[in-house]
């Protein structure tokens, strides 16, 4: 028995039963008595109510054009090795199985589908449920992702080879397509609460070797911020199935997370006529960016630089730039570097590291503690000239100056130097 299980029966008593979902699947489904056969169980029926989930019922499925049934789990009167008994039906039959919101099915929307794990950070297949049964009650204590419950699945289940290796039902979470569109049905994918602390490498990992409606369901219930980041760093097959299943208002909003840069590497890899239905999605001058970068081998860092970044006077003190930096509704990674210009002008005179910022005095001013003179880019360097000013200096952005050094955008590192350096 395993100790969550064991947990459970000090609450319940010595009623407690433990069955695997494998062995009870096909299982005769009987009305009163053995000879009153009314099926075999084809699922058992859940619903999440903290801390577990708990059986609604039993659905039944005929075939042959037959109705499907659904028992509720309060008809169940006891499960034997042979046969599950239940009360007759006040009619012919029980009424038909109607999928609802939230429902879980173990065999349909459990069993052989994905769990990321959080620990590993890796894909692992649930094989097997277990499940304890104790006054009246059935709940799902632990999927089973070993070797062990693929054998139970196949009926070797006597073949017992390793430890079984369980994760406990409140750290999987369904993982619904409700999370992506209003649909009445839960999806065939699982993952992890914390999923979406992840890094967007490693989500992009996941996403890869997920396929179909797993891979749909969890690149869905990303936000467009994180999906934006997850999309740039995925690989183009990914990418291409992950575009192809966005809906118009969906790819509108993540590409509008989206640099320059990032959206033109992601159409190059797609079908030229999905792109110019693509291109019609985004602002008219981002789009004539995008076209200017893809139709140019050799695009100028005017064509790819971004308008995210700090800016500050020299005279600003620490404390009011980081009052400031707090109320900014900018990505994170544009704050990392804080830009000192000359008074109201935009020239560009020294730089801060945010690292350094927070650790200087409230009424230090910026010239007292920047760096000078910055390293920067002319607006018309090439992508080979940004990835040796990168390879050089490894900071995270660079900016870009015209012949008076008055600022006009940034250039983030990863932008650059994807597909130029190994994926850390």
């Amino acid at each position: 028995m395993n100790q969550h299980a064991a947990k459970m029966m000090d609450k319940t008593g010595d009623g407690l039963r433990i069955f695997h979902f494998s062995e009870l699947l096909k299982r005769p489904v009987c009305s009163g008595k053995i000879k009153d056969r009314i099926g075999r169980l084809t699922d058992l029926v859940f619903h999440t109510v903290e801390p577990h989930w708990h059986v609604l019922g039993i659905y039944i499925e005929h075939g042959w054009g037959k109705a499907t049934e659904f028992v509720p789990w309060e008809k169940v009167l006891r499960i034997e090795d042979d046969a599950i008994f239940v009360q007759p039906a006040e009619a012919d039959a029980y009424p038909p199985f109607v999928d609802q919101p939230g429902w879980i099915l173990i065999d349909e929307h459990l069993m052989g589908s994905t769990i990321l794990d959080m620990d590993g950070r890796r894909c692992e297949v649930v094989n097997d449920v277990f499940l304890a049964e104790a006054k009246g009650q059935m709940v799902i204590t632990d999927v089973d992702i070993s070797f062990n419950g693929f054998l139970r699945r196949v009926g070797l289940g006597r073949l017992s080879w390793i430890k079984d290796r369980l994760i406990p039902s409140r750290y999987v979470q369904p993982l619904s397509l409700e999370d992506r569109a209003a649909r009445d049905k839960v999806s065939l994918s699982i993952t992890r609460e914390q999923v979406m602390e992840l890094p967007s490498e490693d989500l992009a990992d996941v996403l890869e070797e997920l396929q179909g409606e797993e891979q749909e369901a969890l690149f869905g219930a990303l936000d467009s911020e994180k999906a934006a980041e997850t999309l740039a760093e995925a690989e183009p097959r990914a990418q291409r199935q992950l575009v192809e299943d966005l809906s118009q208002e969906r790819a509108r909003e993540i590409f509008q997370e989206m640099t320059v840069p990032q959206l033109a590497d992601l159409f190059s890899v797609l079908p030229f006529d999905n792109v110019q239905k693509l291109m019609d999605l985004l602002n008219a001058q981002v789009a004539e960016k995008v076209r200017n970068v893809l139709s140019d081998p050799e695009p100028e860092a005017r064509d790819i630089m971004s308008q995210d970044y700090v800016v500050m006077p020299k005279e600003a003190t620490v404390g009011n730039v980081l009052e400031g930096i707090r109320h900014l509704d900018q990505e994170p990674r544009s704050v990392s570097y804080i830009f000192v210009v000359n008074g109201d002008s935009k020239t560009l005179i020294g730089v801060v590291d945010l690292r350094h910022l927070v650790l200087a005095n409230d009424a230090t001013m910026l010239e007292d503690i920047m760096i000078s003179p910055v390293v920067t880019a002319e607006k018309d360097a090439s992508r080979e000239d940004l990835a040796d000013i990168f390879g050089r200096y490894h900071y995270r952005m660079i900016p870009i100056v015209n012949a008076e050094d008055h600022i006009l955008g940034v250039i983030y590192y990863n932008e650059i130097m994807k597909g130029l350096v190994p994926r850390s």
